[in-house]
């Protein structure tokens, strides 16, 4: 939900991290965490870089935290209801502040968080950026009629969304695969919630007072600063801001014990879609499963697999193939997801990626194979922390996670140890058709 433009020269600004042989970490920069009284933890990683800032505000609720029936929906939002204002600075006066700065803003939502940011240059402008955020989180005024104007526009994006078959399946998909955890549904939630938004207003500010709270939140701030000088100016600012002590509590998905089925008919004609997903673990970066199987989806099914080069470039029965497991604060789906040219290639590509994971769990992925994997993972991960603001953005899904930057380093070194067999072992473990849920969506007839 873009507010104003971004300053495009942010991002082709490099940092000069340390030589390779002065420090093996995946993170090679200095970083401090500081936690106010109430709960605050401030995550800041002043650079020697001149001018640059990012300032995300990282509330750890997302779709998530969701977990009352008829109320799902309301992590986005809030999204939008953060860019409304204050009593002391309507939203005119906040556009007009970020303008005069030439700062960039934007916010997202996903299941485990939703993120505000707001990147500028200049150090000497850092407590106006830091007094108008702590006002916006702290003091966001919005009342029942500006909640009914809101939940229109939501709706019209809940549709614009499932217009997309891709997003369609993904919903169909979780909705089946799910049966009592508030990942069942996503981050927009489900359409007949949205529609009963008008009516929800002192739930809403509940939603409020529980997540968008200090012991709720994250300030990730990296650049050109001094740091004892931001924990002043947090201190200053965020220091009254009363903490809200809820304990969320996500209800406990049971184990699958039997495959599921579902489709999906598209009402105009699209190319068929597949998805094979298998419950997987949570994100960690000290047990190694989750990691096993993030190395596991590229020997399988990246572009250059043994399986894609096959269904996609020499039979030519899909128009894409792919693997994808996100990181997650709870057991989420490991997803197989195939674009299929025809509808009556889908039972053949399905038997195939079956075949393909039968195979891994005989056979260990070759260690030339497994090594350029890893290597190819480090160097795109070193990559995205090139710049400031692709550094902090790349940390806000990480410090959501765990709260601690040391995650990433951690992460890679779980990487460095895995080996073949442990891979195999995470394959057997994790993909029994007991634990799978096949989703499928094709347009113009029912199937």
């Amino acid at each position: 939900m873009l507010k104003l433009g971004a300053l495009v020269f942010v991002l082709s600004f490099l940092l000069v991290p340390p030589l390779p042989g002065q420090n093996s970490d995946i993170f090679p920069y200095s970083w401090k965490v500081e936690e106010l009284e109430n709960g605050l933890r401030i995550v800041s990683i002043p650079l020697n870089n001149p001018n640059i800032i990012s300032y995300y505000t990282i509330v750890r609720a997302g779709s998530r935290n969701e977990v009352e029936p008829g109320k799902s929906g309301f992590a986005h939002f809030f999204e939008h209801m953060m860019f409304k204002g204050t009593k002391a600075i309507p939203r005119p006066a906040y556009d007009d502040f970020l303008t005069r700065l030439g700062a960039g803003t934007n916010g997202f939502t996903s299941d485990d968080l939703t993120c505000y940011f707001v990147v500028f240059a200049g150090r000497e402008n850092l407590e106006a950026v830091v007094r108008t955020e702590a006002d916006r989180f702290i003091n966001l005024f919005y009342d029942e009629e500006m909640l009914k104007t809101e939940a229109p526009v939501i709706e019209g994006e809940y549709y614009a969304s499932v217009s997309s078959p891709e997003r369609r399946l993904a919903e169909t998909l979780r909705d089946a695969a799910f049966v009592r955890h508030s990942y069942k549904h996503t981050t927009l939630g489900y359409l007949a919630d949205i529609q009963d938004m008008p009516n929800q207003y002192e739930y809403s500010r509940l939603f409020k007072k529980r997540f968008y709270a200090p012991d709720q939140t994250i300030l990730l701030v990296a650049g050109d600063f001094d740091h004892a000088q931001l924990m002043e100016m947090v201190k200053k600012y965020y220091g009254d801001w009363e903490r809200s002590n809820y304990i969320l509590e996500t209800p406990l998905e049971p184990p699958q014990t039997e495959m599921k089925r579902v489709h999906y008919s598209w009402p105009t004609p699209t190319l068929p879609r597949l998805a094979v997903a298998f419950h997987g673990p949570a994100y960690s970066d000290e047990k190694i499963d989750k990691a096993a199987l993030d190395l596991l989806a590229e020997a399988a099914f990246s572009r250059s697999s043994p399986l894609v080069q096959r269904l996609v470039v020499e039979e030519q029965k899909c128009q894409s193939l792919g693997a994808s497991f996100p990181d997650r604060r709870d057991p989420y789906l490991f997803t197989i997801q195939a674009v299929v040219k025809k509808d009556e290639d889908l039972p053949y590509v399905e038997s195939q990626i079956f075949q393909e994971i039968e195979r891994f769990k005989a056979e260990p992925v070759a260690s030339d194979r497994l090594a350029e994997i890893k290597s190819n993972r480090r160097y795109t991960m070193a990559g995205a922390l090139e710049t400031t603001d692709g550094l902090a953005g790349t940390l806000v899904g990480y410090l959501s996670l765990t709260a601690d930057p040391g995650t990433l380093n951690r992460l890679f070194r779980l990487y460095d140890r895995i080996t073949p067999e442990d891979i195999m072992i995470m394959a057997k473990k994790y993909f029994v058709k007991e634990n799978c849920t096949i989703a499928t969506l094709s347009g113009g007839k029912t199937q």
